[in-house]
């Protein structure tokens, strides 16, 4: 099922990036290259329609990414740290360090002139 979301994952992907591009901007983006669609998406052009899909695809992206983590999490059952053998691992014994330095005092301020 995961291998599903997988794929699903990266068709969306591309879906996403390309509605993003074809969006008007202040550089037009990929959005000069459509040609003349106001025929297809009415008088205001296809702004409006390429806000909503790509908010769409976006909702529908985010949740395909928490599908795929739910069953991912689900079929793997196991961590990697599962695996590591920590019988064989060998602590170094602590070894005597030396203290700290002490940090040098300051010199006493000099006596008050006398009159």
């Amino acid at each position: 099922m995961s291998s599903f979301f997988l794929v699903l994952q990266f068709i969306l992907a591309a879906i996403l990036t390309v509605a993003v591009l074809l969006q008007k901007s202040s550089s037009i983006g990929l959005g000069a290259y459509s040609g003349s669609n106001e025929s297809l998406f009415g008088a205001k052009g296809p702004a409006g329609f390429l806000a909503k899909f790509t908010f769409v695809v976006g909702v529908v992206f985010i949740l395909n990414t928490l599908a795929l983590g739910y069953t991912y999490n689900t079929q793997t059952k196991k961590s990697l740290i599962d695996n590591v053998d920590t019988k064989n691992i060998v602590v170094p014994a602590p070894s005597a360090t030396p203290a700290a330095p002490v940090a040098p005092t300051a010199p006493a301020a000099p006596a008050a002139p006398t009159k």
